[in-house]
């Protein structure tokens, strides 16, 4: 747990209600208040309040969102969510909890209260209870959701049948802070089943073609690759990358590349300067045939680990990728019997790359160097739950998500009803939040550690 300077705008909290889009509403919690010393912006008086986080919960039996307080594990406050079938996730600086609902074209956000600013000379953070945002972004089908260095990329799919065309807009926590109306968009023609990759003032973006010069076999994905760059509020075509990739799915990057999942192998892209380039990695005889179409990566890391896997779920195929030796090789992650991945995530430092499968165990993968060539091979699992999966609830699953500023991950058990607080370096179970309902979903917010703190 780090410790983080604290300006407490909010020393009590009261009960009350807040309206907010929709017909959505807010209980907050009472809390005792907090005696702080007075903020005279004098960082060097040493002051500092150790703070793990926050959390919020989709609950699966009613329409609404919880916010818990990772310190004591008590409840903040309850929001109710203006959809049902609703996704959860964090914007890109942790700030907020994105509540997303495809079906009905909507983004809506939840202030976890913690966050901290540039202020030039220090960052200052802040904390205070959280709160329903009337701001919300609209577009056709928002899909997936990317985060890169402080900037979060939304695809919108479009919709065939409505004649909506695919866009993509990019939101910072600032913008989100102050329900920025003119975001930076990029619009196409077409409607497409895609992704883009926010890089300082980029995009790195999926491209459809006309179905006659498409080479995907699922005409929805797209196949080509582009660079596009931030003029004026919009973002404008700029160059396309050489090599195709047919029915591309699944993207991420590091400092150096960008990697998209083909039917054909992986297309890796690079831009240096005014320059591009692009490379393909083929796919290797032990996918039999899959596509990698899940790819993660990290930004301290030179490679990324991808997923190969029937659509819908089952077995999956690890893969390392690494596009400096432009080679792809499996992981032997040994599963257990019958285990099927649920989430995958790298830690916030690196160090480790988790799986949570549908046996109720979570494993644990790291790096290794051998003559000057990285592999990711299998370290530890841990035994998450001690109920009989088969009275899983329909519709739910164990679900995850990692702190950013510490070596713990939280898992969700529906079954059980709690939310498991778990040492990575230990592999302990350190904390529990009893529910008394099943959790859906859950991500953590709060104030990242910056890259020194991970060395550390």
């Amino acid at each position: 747990m780090k410790s983080f300077q604290l300006n407490l705008l909010a020393a009590a909290v009261s009960a009350f209600m807040l309206s907010a889009c929709g017909d959505a509403e807010t209980t907050i919690v009472e809390q005792d208040p907090i005696e702080v010393p007075e903020d005279d912006h004098d960082h060097d008086d040493g002051y500092s309040i150790e703070s793990a986080g926050r959390l919020a919960i989709l609950a699966s039996d009613s329409n609404e969102a919880l916010i818990y307080d990772l310190d004591d594990n008590s409840l903040l406050g309850n929001f109710a969510l203006t959809y049902s079938s609703s996704s959860l996730s964090s914007s890109a600086d942790f700030r907020y909890a994105l509540i997303s609902t495809r079906a009905q074209d909507q983004i809506e956000f939840i202030d976890g209260g913690l966050w901290q600013e540039d202020h030039g000379d220090h960052l200052h953070a802040y904390q205070q209870a959280p709160t329903m945002s009337g701001y919300t972004l609209n577009g056709s089908r928002p899909t997936h959701l990317v985060k890169h260095d402080g900037k979060l990329a939304v695809f919108y799919d479009g919709n065939a049948e409505t004649g909506e065309v695919a866009s993509v807009q990019v939101v910072t926590d600032t913008d989100i802070a102050n329900q920025t109306q003119s975001l930076p968009v990029l619009n196409y023609s077409v409607n497409m089943h895609g992704v883009a990759e926010p890089s300082e003032d980029y995009l790195i973006a999926s491209i459809r073609r006309d179905d006659s010069l498409s080479t995907s076999a699922n005409k929805v994905l797209p196949d080509q690759v582009g660079v596009y760059h931030l003029h004026d509020g919009e973002y404008e075509h700029e160059h396309i990358f050489e090599q195709s990739c047919p029915d591309l799915h699944g993207a991420a990057q590091n400092e150096e590349y960008q990697v998209f999942g083909c039917s054909d192998g992986i297309l890796v892209t690079q831009q240096n300067g005014s320059e591009y380039n692009s490379a393909k990695i083929a796919n290797i005889s032990a996918l039999d045939g899959l596509r990698v179409g899940s790819i993660y990566g990290h930004h301290e890391l030179e490679s990324f680990i991808g997923v190969a896997s029937v659509h819908g779920g089952g077995a999956a195929i690890l893969v390392h990728i690494n596009p400096h030796d432009n080679e792809m090789e499996t992981i032997d992650w040994q599963p257990q019997t019958s285990a099927q991945p649920l989430a995958y995530s790298f830690t916030a430092d690196g160090e480790h790359f988790l799986i949570l499968d549908n046996q109720g165990y979570l494993t644990l993968l790291s790096e290794h160097t051998h003559d000057d060539h990285s592999h990711w091979e299998f370290d530890s699992r841990i035994d998450i739950s001690e109920q009989d999966i088969a009275n899983m609830p329909e519709g739910l699953s164990f679900s995850m998500t990692i702190s950013q500023n510490d070596h713990i991950v939280y898992i969700a058990d529906p079954i059980a009803q709690h939310i498991l607080q778990i040492n990575l370096e230990s592999g302990e179970t350190t904390g529990e939040i009893e529910l008394n309902f099943a959790p859906k979903a859950i991500s953590w917010l709060g104030i990242a550690a910056s890259e020194d703190e991970h060395d550390h």
